[in-house]
């Protein structure tokens, strides 16, 4: 969906919520094959034993955080760090959008990391035109990593790549998920406001990780296997059941 116009005063925020209620459909109805075969690649690599990383740069990162440690979530669901480049608290906030286009750090943080031939890695990246997600996808896959991408196609359609290769992130996945977000993010425009405001990414992503970890959770179930799910430590037992998932899972989980 492109810029909304007329938002002004009190209006503005059901336009925002309409704008996003009309993503959240284009991807329900659009993007669901690859949401379920990304649900499904889940969900074998859990029942092979496989590991389960995701990884965004700057606000890319929140929904992949969004499914780590989370009641209701897949336990076995772990960050790709990358120093500097996950989530906005490094400071200057700038050198988070340098990061992303310095060439080698992708490879560095995951030849670090704990991932393996045979793990899944989810990137998350609005543009996916930026030297490190895809390198991070070109080398985990190099690695025999399964790499699924959540990105809008539209950047790779108008914009031009930062890579060396002049692709996209998208030309590195096995399985894409299209954002069916527009180039500049934000979704609304208002007379007197210079910029265009409202982004909905982080809302669209979040909700197409969340899907695709509720997939990953019924086909597990569907195989026989009971899915290692998080509950709540705010309900009584709830620490208690997790304890129990994460010392099963333990070889497969790198946040504690």
């Amino acid at each position: 969906m492109g810029e909304q116009g007329g938002a002004a005063g009190t209006t503005a925020a059901r336009e925002f919520f309409d704008a996003a209620i009309a993503l959240l459909s284009q991807l329900r109805d659009g993007e669901a094959a690859g949401i379920e075969a990304a649900g499904k690649l889940l969900a074998e690599t859990v029942t092979d034993g496989g590991r389960i990383f995701a990884f965004g740069a700057g606000h890319s990162s929140l929904p992949a955080q969004d499914t780590v440690y989370r009641a209701g979530g897949l336990a076995v669901m772990n960050l790709l760090n990358v120093p500097g480049a996950v989530g906005v608290a490094v400071r200057p906030a700038t050198l988070g959008s340098a990061l992303e286009r310095v060439s080698g750090l992708a490879a560095a943080a995951l030849d670090s990391s704990p991932a393996r031939a045979g793990d899944v890695l989810i990137v998350i990246s609005l543009s996916g035109r930026n030297e490190l997600p895809v390198e991070l996808a070109l080398n985990a896959r190099a690695l025999g990593l399964k790499v699924v991408g959540i990105t809008s196609v539209a950047y790779a359609e108008q914009t031009r790549s930062r890579h060396a290769t002049g692709t996209f992130l998208k030309d590195h996945c096995d399985i894409v998920v299209d954002s069916r977000i527009a180039v500049g993010d934000a979704v609304l425009t208002a007379e007197g406001v210079a910029a265009p405001f409202a982004p909905a990414s982080t809302v669209v992503t979040s909700a197409v990780m969340q899907a695709i970890v509720a997939t990953a959770a019924c086909e597990l179930a569907r195989r026989g296997v009971e899915p290692p799910m998080l509950r709540s430590g705010n309900v009584d037992g709830g620490h208690d059941w997790n304890a129990h998932v994460m010392d099963e899972y333990a070889d497969r989980i790198f946040y504690r």
